[in-house]
């Protein structure tokens, strides 16, 4: 079996040295309560951020997996974001490298020794996904800060789909999740049936492969997956951003806020159901 660790770092983003190592029980009263955490598994480390709400908690946590572009400070953002409505917000790099014409709206943060970058046919591409979030999971519900039972995802793009391919393979461990610039090829609305998790789509009507979408992040497979999620009478809300392409959220900050606001919306009406 492989043992996995987690330790919380001695250091703050960008060079905040000769931090203390927090007291995950103690009162998040600072101002800035960003951490870093390290996960070993088997094909790699994790890196994740971790921003922590003021207060003692328990908070409920989101972890938010980056696209084919790249681990990115703009995924840290959004995690504060979170942080200052009372969610854990947790920022993950859960692969190394990045590719793609999405790779100029973002600001990259590389780790070499996260693990690798998966381009498997179909669905066996998440298949060291599922082991690095789940291998996530198991070490963050040690966190005395954390809900244990109010657990989301959100994937931009291919950390859509990871999250989407989680939440179907382990049902009871996440409570929600939140799909942005996703794909929907035919697998994927085949599975909607599967799914059991309050779901929130985002996408925009100008989603294409010249900023970084693909033939599957097109618009009417965002609808149809939508449509296929209302006919099995699943938990469903969708938004979609009129004229916004597939990597919007990053470079236009009018619909940075507005997406912030949808997700955290969601989340506190599904965390209390």
């Amino acid at each position: 079996m492989v043992r996995t660790f987690l330790f919380l770092t001695t250091l703050l983003y960008f060079q905040q040295a000769n931090t203390q190592i927090p007291n995950t029980t103690a009162d998040r009263s600072n101002q800035d309560s960003l951490y870093w955490i390290t996960v070993k598994t088997d094909s790699g480390v994790i890196h994740a951020a971790v921003t922590f709400p003021k207060g003692s908690g328990p908070f409920p946590v989101v972890i938010l997996l980056h696209g084919t572009h790249g681990f990115a400070q703009e995924y840290i953002n959004i995690a504060r974001r979170l942080a200052d409505s009372g969610i854990v917000g947790i920022a993950a790099c859960w692969f190394a490298g990045r590719k793609g014409a999405g790779e100029r709206f973002i600001t990259p943060i590389n780790f070499d020794d996260a693990p690798p970058l998966v381009d498997a046919p179909g669905l066996d591409r998440f298949r060291v996904a599922r082991y690095s979030i789940d291998t996530l999971l198991f070490e963050i519900r040690k966190l005395a800060q954390i809900e244990k039972n109010r657990v989301a995802l959100f994937g931009h793009s291919r950390g859509g789909g990871a999250a989407l391919d989680y939440a179907v393979t382990h049902p009871d461990k996440v409570q929600a999740i939140v799909l942005n610039s996703a794909g929907y090829p035919s697998e994927v609305i085949q599975r909607s049936t599967a799914l059991d998790v309050p779901i929130l789509i985002i996408h925009g009507t100008a989603d294409n492969p010249e900023d970084g979408g693909s033939l599957f992040t097109n618009i009417a497979m965002a609808r149809q997956f939508e449509a296929a999620l209302r006919a099995a009478k699943k938990d469903v809300e969708a938004k979609y951003y009129e004229g916004s392409g597939h990597n919007e959220l990053f470079r236009n900050s009018t619909q940075f806020n507005d997406t912030v606001k949808q997700i955290i919306q969601f989340l506190q009406k599904s965390f209390a159901k």
